[in-house]
């Protein structure tokens, strides 16, 4: 049964534009801002799924990566000049090896958490992919091009890299173990590297063992002070763990052990894994994610100080001696005060290259899309994977982090479809997932919401009655509220929005938050295959 429009107009209206006047890209962001402009700035400085976050500082600049999955390109780089205000600048993997297995979508798999370094007036990343190794690439200029990537240690179960070029010349490497793929875990080994940093040696130490107590130690970060070994590891889970640091004078250990940060009477769940980083006039501060379900793994921000030789980090309210995380807290002091900035979200598609808050699901191909400076994007549908049974087999899915616990997303598209069945639509990926699917049957277009639980699982989708639509020129909104409840909404004069009734709760992926973005697909393969024209997407309160 199909139903009109006429009558969905009867039972509700949204009434509201956003115009690219008010949504610049590159505009700070409307729906979360860390720094509160008064010198104070307020936690999660990141509220977007930048998972196992790592930070360096070189000269006055600062940069941070983090773990990316099968999310292409990977490897996302951040800058700040304060550590509060962030902008994406590049990714250090435009594709994933081996590419012949990252040409499909590989949930869960690829880049695990990453280790940023600066030595020799280089930037140097390790990262892991623990199915392969631990694998490195660098360059000069994190803005430009970065290295193939070097694979630095070849072993499964290898995850968690972190180098220190010692001052005698020694070049040392920690890392830890999954194990779904080692089977051992809760582990902290080392070995050391040749003088490049591009091959491991066969010499690997057991630093430390997290058993009984620190079991699921890992993500280690190795640094040195005042003669000190540190390695900063979270134990104790990713939703529910603890931020340990050990320290030895000797590179092989012992090794003490100290909790130094935890959830505490605090509302921050597994505060840990991340990164010690200094300012140039002396502060140090701690980077850690917290897991927040469909948002993903957003990042904090904790002042830091140092106490015989131990760093405390947080605010100690239990007065334990273990701290926990702030919520709101004074700015770093870097000598200077620099604008309001966060990572680009809305787009208007007027650059002849795709924004850097768009990724897909695998290693991407040429044909699935292409930017212009027309002012659009075109996505074109390609043919669904032989035995595909949802959206988790897709790899030509065009997304980006959802930025904010609560947020409206709207976005004007005109779908040129060739064929009958071929779909397009606004989606929140994730293992479950729901889309608004606008598809062409005859001489119509259709709009209809297809939601799907456990994805991952082969899940069926289900699809609502469809309503005729006036044109193939539609406006798709969605509007995320706290626990990432979704609700979808359609217009086609960009003045009156009408419901689709089913709420959706949004899911996370597969290490992973949720992802919005969009989708073209067709069932046959063709030598003409549709497209949408992605006129602008924005992200407004």
């Amino acid at each position: 049964m199909k139903l009109k429009i006429s009558f969905l107009l009867l039972i509700f209206s949204v009434c509201g534009t956003s115009t690219a006047q008010e949504i610049q890209n590159g505009s700070p962001s409307q729906v979360w801002v860390a720094d509160l402009g008064n010198g104070n700035y307020q936690n999660p400085i990141l509220h977007s799924d930048y998972s196992d976050p790592d930070v360096i500082r070189v000269n006055e600049d600062y940069y941070m990566t983090a773990s990316s999955f099968n999310c292409i390109p990977g490897l996302p780089i951040l800058h700040s000049k304060d550590m509060i205000n962030w902008s994406i600048i590049n990714y250090a993997l435009q594709k994933q090896p081996p590419f012949e297995l990252y040409d499909q979508p590989q949930h869960g798999n690829g880049v695990w958490a990453p280790c940023i370094r600066f030595h020799n007036n280089e930037f140097y990343i390790y990262y892991p992919d623990p199915d392969y190794g631990i694998y490195m690439v660098k360059t000069k200029d994190p803005k430009q091009a970065w290295s193939a990537p070097v694979l630095v240690k070849e072993g499964k179960g290898l995850i968690d890299p972190s180098p220190l070029w010692d001052e005698d010349g020694k070049v040392y490497l920690t890392y830890a173990f999954a194990g779904s793929r080692a089977g051992i875990k809760s582990i902290l080994a080392l070995c050391t590297l040749n003088a490049e940093g591009t091959l491991a040696n066969n010499d690997d130490v057991i630093l430390f063992d997290g058993h009984p107590n620190d079991t699921t130690v890992e993500g280690p970060k190795f640094y040195k002070r005042n003669g000190y070994y540190y390695i900063f590891a979270p134990a104790g889970g990713v939703a529910t763990g603890w931020q340990l640091v050990l320290r030895s004078k000797n590179v092989y250990g012992p090794y003490e052990k100290k909790v130094v940060l935890e959830q505490g009477n605090s509302k921050i769940n597994g505060p840990h894994q991340g990164a010690w980083v200094q300012t140039q006039k002396g502060e140090d501060w701690f980077f850690h994610f917290q897991d927040k379900g469909a948002y993903g793994r957003i990042v904090h921000l904790q002042p830091m100080i140092w106490k015989n030789d131990w760093p405390f980090i947080g605010t100690d309210t239990n007065e334990n001696g273990i701290g926990e995380p702030v919520s709101v807290f004074k700015k770093p002091n870097v000598g200077k005060t620099f604008p309001i900035q966060t990572p680009v979200e809305s787009d208007e598609f007027s650059e002849p290259k795709l924004g850097l808050q768009w990724q897909w699901h695998a290693n991407p191909k040429v044909s699935w899309g292409f930017p212009s400076t027309l002012g659009y994007y075109t996505l074109f549908c390609q043919t669904k994977p032989k035995n595909s049974t949802n959206l988790f087999d897709i790899g030509n899915l065009l997304l980006q982090k959802i930025p904010a616990e609560k947020a409206t997303v709207t976005t004007k598209i005109t779908f040129n479809a060739r064929a009958d069945e071929e779909q397009t639509g606004l989606v929140i990926m994730g293992l479950n997932y729901s889309y608004l699917k606008m598809k062409k049957l005859g001489n119509s277009y259709w709009l209809s919401q297809v939601t799907c639980l456990g994805a991952d699982k082969k899940g069926i989708e289900k699809e609502s009655q469809s309503i005729a639509l006036q044109s193939n020129t539609c406006f798709l909104r969605v509007q995320i509220t706290a626990g990432g409840q979704c609700l979808f909404y359609f217009s086609e004069d960009n003045q009156k929005f009408l419901p689709i009734v089913t709420t959706f709760s949004a899911k996370e992926g597969k290490w992973i938050g949720a992802k919005i973005g969009f989708l073209a697909l067709r069932n046959e393969t063709t030598n003409d295959a549709g497209n949408v024209v992605i006129d602008w997407f924005r992200v407004t309160k």
